[in-house]
């Protein structure tokens, strides 16, 4: 992890998050399963379809209804409309188990008026369930999702448009993401960043930037 200023941390006034595996919690295995019964796949020959295509539709290229005929073509599978709507109803399932502590967190900093924005690499049906089954996204100041402007993490302007909608500096928000090239990306941003590989090291890792004006976060809410 790269050191960073003290001083830089001390100037934080937005926290940024990503969504999968930050706000969210790990995968939910038994969605991944029954999207793989659905499309009667393996578990290896759907991973490489369901990757293969989902930067289109991170992207905007691909809707919900066009990424999942692209997975199920690349499987050599045809999809009628009730299992279109189950795969997304599944996808939405698996990336949907809520990372409880991370949430508290996002509370609390809204509470004391620090101002908190999401930034996600996610697709249009993804969005549309996320936000109709989880109230607490209301409370974001800003949300930046990836499809709606046709660009995604790790390309600098979507940092750039992110910061722009919380009306803060790059270099007064810090940004969480779960991969490594999307932190470095906000880095190159100006953004302070965090990796989030697990709970308790990002206690430590946030810890560890110094003096901040920010709530504490401790390992469990």
């Amino acid at each position: 992890m790269a050191l960073l200023r003290i001083e830089t941390m001390a100037n934080i006034q937005a926290v940024l998050f990503d969504y999968g595996m930050v706000l969210s919690g790990p995968p939910d295995q038994a969605a991944k399963e029954r999207m793989e019964m659905l499309l009667n796949a393996t578990s290896e020959r759907f991973h490489d379809a369901y990757w293969r295509f989902r930067d289109a539709y991170d992207r905007g290229v691909l809707n919900a209804a066009e990424y999942w005929l692209a997975v199920a073509s690349a499987l050599q599978r045809k999809v009628a409309p009730n299992t279109l709507e189950a795969l997304i109803e599944a996808d939405t399932e698996h990336w949907g188990q809520p990372n409880e502590p991370m949430i508290a967190w996002a509370l609390v900093l809204q509470q004391t008026g620090v101002k908190t924005g999401i930034l996600s690499n996610i697709g249009d049906a993804m969005e549309e369930s996320i936000l109709s089954r989880f109230s607490w996204m209301n409370g974001f100041s800003h949300r930046t999702f990836s499809h709606r402007l046709k660009i995604a993490k790790p390309d600098i302007a979507i940092y750039h448009y992110a910061a722009q909608g919380l009306k803060t500096q790059p270099a007064e928000i810090l940004f969480i993401d779960d991969r490594e090239e999307n932190v470095l990306a906000a880095r190159t941003a100006g953004m302070v960043a965090l990796r989030y590989d697990n709970h308790e090291a990002f206690v430590a890792g946030l810890q560890g930037l110094g003096q901040t004006d920010l709530p504490p976060l401790k390992n469990n809410i």
